[in-house]
């Protein structure tokens, strides 16, 4: 049975959409302490390629600088952490919105055998 409304309908199924990707978008950033952990950190998104010869790992870390980023390899886990400092023009100035993860951050990725990264 068609929505009596369809222009209601689908900006409500809009809207909805808008509310879950936010919802994802605050648990996917949420900090490690409120989900139980001591030390507050976020986890940057990272992408994974392989091929013959390389395994390939990106993270996306806009705005962090190079020399605050460490890596570290234990056994069959990498980790990358570091920090993301809040822009200087944060100081003196009235936050209305900050959605850009800054502090600590790390992400741990286990290394897999050629082909079982599922």
């Amino acid at each position: 049975m068609a929505p009596a409304d369809p222009l209601g309908w689908m900006w409500s199924d809009a809207c909805d959409m808008l509310e879950r990707a936010e919802r994802l978008r605050r648990q996917f950033f949420q900090l490690r302490s409120e989900r139980g952990q001591s030390l507050p950190a976020w986890e940057p998104p990272v992408d994974v390629f392989e091929s013959e010869t390389a395994l390939v790992i990106l993270v996306a870390l806009p705005g962090v600088e190079p020399v605050d980023v460490g890596v570290l390899i234990e056994g069959e886990t990498v980790i990358v952490s570091g920090s993301r400092a809040l822009p200087t023009m944060a100081d003196g100035f009235l936050i209305h919105r900050l959605e850009i993860p800054h502090g600590r951050f790390e992400r741990r990725l286990r290394l897999h055998r050629r082909g079982d990264w599922n």
